[in-house]
């Protein structure tokens, strides 16, 4: 499964251990006990579980996505370390032809807040064109540079260093069931920024369809 994000981005499936049943397995080996197959006495079980904080037993299964977002977003991603590990592209090692996110402008903050932002600009607006205009500008000499210095024999690990907080970047995220749980109730808030939203919203549909019991408990 591969769903799109923003303009260019995308979270795709890679592989997954574990279901449902993995879960309810998990939290009755307390017991001794284990089901072969999963009934409507799991599914109030999981329910139990979330609701009392009761989150080692989803840790069990493994989620591996692969990620294309926004390196600025990227960073938001890679703050979330309990039950996660990444491995990311490198330009160290590539020097491929780099590609940029045009945001959807949106307004800045009012009354005092000093992160966030307000509503979307009209795209119709002259201020709307002026930003598009100057953003990729920018970020076309950027890019325009960093190829130049490649050409150059520059190395790739310094020629990066021209490239914006808009570039691309693409990873392996791993996680519990239970870290992509704390990720989503975290990203998909309000207060979250609009893009990590969207990648909140698309690791959520993913999750839901491979374990549609407990993630809906965990949303819960």
């Amino acid at each position: 499964m591969k769903i799109d994000v923003l303009d260019k981005g995308f979270v795709e499936l890679v592989d997954h251990m574990g279901s449902d049943l993995t879960v309810v397995n998990a939290a009755r080996v307390s017991f001794n006990k284990e089901a072969k197959e999963f009934t409507d006495r799991d599914e109030k079980l999981l329910q139990y579980l979330a609701k009392h904080n009761h989150w080692t037993p989803f840790a069990h299964p493994q989620i591996t996505l692969r990620i294309k977002a926004p390196i600025s977003i990227r960073t938001q991603f890679f703050k979330h370390k309990q039950g996660f590990v990444e491995n990311e592209i490198s330009r160290r090692y590539v020097t491929f032809e780099p590609e940029a996110y045009t945001p959807q402008w949106r307004t800045k903050p009012t009354n005092g807040a000093k992160q966030g932002s307000e509503d979307f600009m009209e795209t119709v607006s002259d201020d709307f064109n002026c930003c598009n205009t100057s953003y990729n500008n920018a970020v076309g000499i950027c890019i325009e540079t960093y190829n130049m210095l490649i050409g150059k024999g520059v190395a790739p690990e310094q020629a990066r260093f021209v490239l914006p907080q808009g570039v691309y970047t693409e990873w392996w995220w791993t996680g519990s069931l239970a870290a992509y749980g704390r990720f989503y109730g975290q990203r998909s808030d309000p207060h979250a920024q609009w893009e990590i939203r969207e990648y909140a919203a698309a690791v959520g549909k993913i999750l839901s369809d491979l374990f549609p019991k407990s993630w809906q408990a965990l949303k819960n």
